[in-house]
């Protein structure tokens, strides 16, 4: 488990603008201020990701992602809570002011509650959602040690903070609520 001066330094890096890496439900994780169009730009840099895939944005609570949603019905927000079995990510209906280099240009945005002890306690230290998205060069397989992240990445200025994944095989399910359709 990181110290707690190693929470601190990947919160003031998050606050910074920088790009920093952190266990997941399934995998190390990448991630970057959400509103920070530097630090998103050039975490997408990193990967080699298109802008126009969006990004997954991870949470501590419900009320961390309010500011990024529109109103939901009591039993989208009922169905959110209730699944916590398995690591899901949710498309949710955007507020207008959201950043398209978050949505892709679409008309939701991907949130997960995350589960992930050591990341839910992330999102509750830096007071906001993280984006996360996997520590990979697009198209390439997800890692799952903080050793294998920090080869590839702290040459590129990113820092990674030491941790566990959690017990997941596999990235978190992506599901259309309003559609009640699973996309991934």
């Amino acid at each position: 488990m990181p110290s707690n001066w190693q929470k601190r330094h990947f919160i003031e890096q998050l606050h910074e603008g920088e790009v920093v890496a952190y266990p997941t439900e399934a995998v190390f994780g990448l991630g970057c201020d959400p509103l920070n169009s530097d630090a998103v730009f050039k975490l997408l840099a990193l990967k080699g990701r298109s802008k126009s895939k969006g990004l997954i944005l991870i949470a501590s609570d419900f009320s961390q992602i309010t500011p990024y949603i529109k109103p939901l019905p009591e039993a989208i927000i009922s169905t959110l809570h209730a699944q916590v079995q398995e690591p899901t990510t949710w498309l949710l209906p955007v507020k207008k002011w959201v950043p398209k280099w978050l949505t892709g240009g679409n008309k939701t945005i991907a949130i997960r509650l995350t589960q992930h002890i050591l990341a839910k306690e992330l999102c509750e230290l830096a007071g906001m959602p993280i984006v996360s998205t996997s520590a990979n060069m697009s198209g390439c397989a997800p890692m799952r040690t903080a050793h294998e992240t920090r080869l590839k990445f702290s040459v590129k200025g990113v820092y990674t903070l030491g941790g566990n994944v959690g017990g997941a095989k596999k990235p978190s399910r992506i599901i259309d609520p309003f559609l009640n359709k699973q996309l991934r």
